[in-house]
């Protein structure tokens, strides 16, 4: 890819996905235009994740007090056929960040859902063959959480496994309106994950998604990933344009 295509280059490191099924229907009002559902073996997920952003760079800029910070995000997963193959992305529901001018780019420029509350993060021993991993943001006073106790043991991502599914997207959609969409794609290698032994969801679902998601991501997640993450570059978006005819049941 070319460097001048790059809008943001860093690191995502130590990736903690707590998967959960949901109904498709509460994801409609996301759904951009001409995507649709991807489902993981009939079933429809989305994901709560943590991970760490790092060597971060903005139009190849170490922009000061924005190199190294935490994100939360809640995502689900869609594919777009362009006309000669299908893309697998993934769209966001809610993206937390500890810095306002990250929420003010991602939001203008790429449209995204960022929201910037204050955050903070520990990695601890588990003993000889675990590590703790934790994020945590804090809402209306209160520390909300999510963690993982993880296997000190790195393996490669199996073809046509669950966590592949998962991790292995590397294009995002946003929705612009019902007929428009923004498209942007992200490039790094294929990540190495470990076993996850234990993990912590603790969070004001209500009020961070809405009353929607509640029933769903207020029990035991359906998986519990952990991946070790890489070098990453999104590129530039773009606008993918449709003529104004909505698609059935819009």
């Amino acid at each position: 890819m070319a460097s001048d295509s790059r809008f943001l280059t860093a690191e995502w490191r130590n990736l903690i996905m707590l998967n959960y099924e949901v109904d498709p229907a509460i994801l409609k009002p996301y759904l951009p235009a001409y995507t649709e559902i991807d489902l993981w073996e009939g079933k429809c997920l989305v994901s709560m994740v943590g991970f760490m952003f790092k060597e971060t760079r903005v139009l190849g800029i170490k922009w000061p007090w924005h190199v190294n910070f935490e994100e939360v995000n809640l995502r689900f997963y869609v594919r777009h056929y362009d006309g000669k193959q299908w893309k697998r992305g993934t769209v966001f529901v809610s993206e937390i960040v500890p810095k306002k001018m990250i929420v003010l780019i991602a939001n203008n420029l790429y449209k995204e859902h960022y929201r910037a509350l204050p955050m903070r993060h520990s990695v601890t021993k588990a003993g000889p063959d675990h590590t703790n991993f934790l994020y945590e943001w804090k809402l209306n006073e209160q520390w909300n959480k999510i963690g993982a106790t993880v296997r000190n043991s790195l393996k490669p991502i199996l073809p046509g496994s669950a966590e592949e599914f998962i991790f292995e997207h590397y294009w995002g959609y946003n929705k612009l309106s019902y007929t428009k969409t923004m498209q942007y794609q992200v490039e790094h290698i294929r990540w190495q994950v470990a076993e996850v032994h234990d993990y912590v969801f603790e969070a004001n679902i209500k009020e961070l998604y809405g009353e929607a998601f509640v029933p769903y991501l207020n029990v035991k997640a359906f998986s519990a990933f952990w991946a070790n993450g890489s070098e990453v570059a999104v590129k530039v978006a773009d606008k993918l344009f449709f003529a104004p005819v909505l698609p059935d049941g819009w």
